[in-house]
């Protein structure tokens, strides 16, 4: 029998996967450092995630080899992380291994002192590769200690120095031209033809898209409106979607979304539910209700827990293969599909476009359904009922495979993303189940994951919370929390957004910079801290956390916060435009800043009604705030004084400043309407 090591009793998948190797792995924590420290040896630190295929593949390789685990277990104290429950701990070592050989990925494989300062590493290595690497390692540490401790200070030293932004002393002005010159950056990266950013491997990036819609709303440049809507088409019709389950990979390894890396990943889904909500309520494009409808299904489905929270990810193999789980082959669709087969395999390219490798074949598309039904002689309505019940067939097939693996952390940064997706949704589609779903999961963490004074865990397992919350739950839970508010009109929503802030002022503001550190000044503290700064695949936290803090200065007629967001935005203008791309969320907050940000205070009998119509329509920069008796004014400050209690009115107001109250939706749109 094997066996464990001392990550026993961990609860992270990911570190479960590692349970038995014989490398004697520890999770990070003072038990490693001490033993580090104790013995003199280098930490090792390697860094995944459950969903990784190249992680499983260097496991298979080294992990699990007798030989490779005694010359690992010999010189190094070796360290798991699950990069999703410890991402301060992954920022480090990533920034670290990105200075040294300016690429960066998963598995991290990192060497650091033992007070943790890192000092050399990479990704992934194969098995000799791999010895080669630890048995220099392990004499340079013996025979160049002091080299290695140079190293060391240089990389803690730039790291610290390249995530610090200081304060600019200039007074906080922006103007239509800082967002026109990151719009024309932006678009100089596009792919015109396929969407989204040129060249493979393709990564959605929902922030980049959402940035021109808001672009569009703001000017009405339609060259915006066209990228976003060529991007979201030709994702929807690739192979980074599930054609027959829904839901989105992570990205494709090419540069036309049609071979994915098949790890479908909760923050994915849930920001890309909002996006094509959005787009949906613009272009009213059939194809994004449905990208929609069948993404939250698949959530609800796969990655749905029993008390209406979320579960991180599927793993990209099932049955030692990457992606075995969603490809087919031709002889198995004819069988699976019977007299259906001729038709479907012509809709989704089999053994053309969607042909892969090994006979295997990715469901895509390229046709409209309505142009693919009127090429095949057949009306909309007869075509989309063939098309479901293939879809039906396909999935009844698939799940009698084995099925990929699932992460079953709850991560409360993650779990707020698709909260916003499903409040976006629904106030797109004005479908309750929606409302419902997202209010359950939010109730949830509010009850199990929140503290009474404000403080967040991150990871929960059912309703036991694990490690202290990074600024990124708190900015994405409080971001979702007011766009819940907004839909819903529950005020609670709405508190304790502000309450969240109100904690991250408190314990994550750092002297010298307007930025909030990653972790909290009262918890660990690494070798070197951490700003995030940079829109990726998820926006940055210091992004979102200024988002919300000008969202609650608008509600709250807080000068404070808005001080702060319009200070935090200052900071990084210089940079704005240099990689638009990377900082599209904090282009968002720009045009928020701009004239015509509106808090539209909607009270009376009807107003909940009334504020959900208005919500059908896409406003970027509209907040909306909802009573409908004189109750509910008394908390919220830009509700103050503006319930009449026989009619419902629509209050278009601007930082205390309010136009004169109308009662018609469009009249409300008229005096808000205006181009820059």
């Amino acid at each position: 029998m094997k066996k464990p090591n001392a990550l026993l009793g961990q609860n992270s998948p990911y570190l479960k996967q590692h349970l038995y190797n014989p490398v004697e792995w520890y999770p990070w924590g003072e038990d490693a450092l001490k033993k580090a420290r104790s013995e003199d040896k280098p930490l090792l630190v390697s860094v995944g995630y459950s969903a990784c295929h190249w992680c499983h593949v260097m496991e298979r390789e080294s992990f699990e080899d007798a030989e490779v685990a005694r010359l690992m277990n010999a010189h190094f104290v070796c360290v798991k992380v699950d990069r999703e429950e410890r991402p301060d701990v992954d920022h480090l070592y990533m920034n670290a291994v990105q200075m040294l050989t300016g690429r960066g990925g998963w598995p991290l494989n990192c060497f650091a002192l033992p007070d943790g300062r890192p000092f050399w590493g990479g990704t992934y290595f194969p098995k000799d590769q791999w010895k080669s690497i630890l048995s220099r390692i392990a004499e340079l540490y013996e025979k160049q200690r002091q080299d290695i401790e140079e190293q060391a200070g240089k990389i803690t030293g730039g790291i610290a120095e390249s995530g610090f932004i200081e304060i600019d002393d200039g007074r906080p002005a922006f103007g239509m031209d800082d967002v026109r010159t990151m719009y024309t950056n932006l678009m100089e990266y596009m792919d015109n033809k396929e969407g989204g950013l040129r060249g493979a491997p393709k990564f959605p990036l929902p922030n980049n898209q959402e940035f021109l819609l808001h672009y569009h709303q703001k000017t009405g440049d339609k060259k915006a409106l066209d990228q976003v809507v060529l991007t979201l088409k030709n994702m929807a019709m690739g192979g980074i979607y599930d054609q027959a389950g829904g839901g989105f990979a992570r990205y494709t390894v090419d540069d036309r979304w049609k071979i994915p890396h098949f790890e479908k990943m909760l923050y994915d889904n849930g920001q890309l539910v909002s996006l094509y909500a959005l787009a949906y309520k613009l272009v009213k494009e059939p194809l994004f209700k449905e990208v929609v409808y069948e993404t939250v299904a698949f959530a609800e489905r796969e990655l749905c827990s029993p008390d209406g929270v979320f579960y991180s990810a599927l793993d990209a193999d099932s049955e030692g293969e990457e992606g075995r789980f969603y490809v087919w082959k031709e002889r198995e669709l004819d069988a699976v599909l019977g007299e259906d087969a001729p038709l479907i395999k012509q809709y989704y390219h089999i053994g053309g476009k969607a042909f892969w490798e090994k006979g295997y074949n990715i469901l895509l598309r390229d046709q409209d359904d309505r142009v693919f039904a009127g090429r095949s002689g057949l009306s909309l309505p007869s075509w989309q009922s063939v098309l479901s019940r293939a879809k039906q067939k396909l999935m009844e097939a698939r799940s009698r495979r084995v099925r990929p693996g699932l992460d079953d952390k709850v991560l409360v940064s993650w779990n707020a993303l698709m909260i916003k997706g499903l409040a976006d949704a629904f106030s797109a589609f004005g479908d309750e189940a929606l409302l419902s779903k997202a209010c359950r999961a939010a109730d949830f963490l509010l009850q199990h994951a929140m503290k009474e004074n404000g403080a967040l865990f991150r990871s929960l397992q059912r309703t036991q919370a694990s490690i202290p919350g990074f600024l990124e739950d708190y900015a994405f839970f409080s971001h979702a929390l007011i766009r819940l508010y907004e839909v819903s009109s529950e005020e609670k929503y709405l508190a304790a957004a502000l309450k969240l802030a109100r904690y991250v002022m408190e314990h994550f503001s750092v002297a010298d910079t307007h930025m909030f550190a990653f972790s909290p000044l009262d918890g660990e503290q690494l070798a070197a801290p951490h700003f995030e700064l940079y829109d990726n695949v998820m926006p940055s936290s210091n992004s979102v956390m200024a988002r919300v803090l000008f969202y609650l200065a608008n509600y709250y007629e807080n000068p404070d916060f808005g001080r702060r967001s319009s200070l935090m935005l200052n900071d990084l203008r210089s940079r704005l435009n240099k990689y638009s791309s990377s900082f599209s969320n904090w282009g968002i907050l720009l045009m928020h800043h701009l004239r015509d940000f509106y808090t539209v205070a909607v009270t009376g009998p009807q107003a909940v009604d009334t504020a959900r119509r208005l919500s059908e329509h896409y406003l970027p920069d509209v907040l909306l705030a909802t009573a409908s008796s004189e109750a509910a004014t008394k908390s919220i400050d830009v509700l103050h004084g503006r319930y009449s209690g026989v009619k419902t009115q629509i209050h278009v107001c601007s930082m205390g400043y309010c136009k004169l109250p109308v009662e018609g939706i469009e009249e409300a749109l008229a005096q808000m309407s205006s181009k820059a």
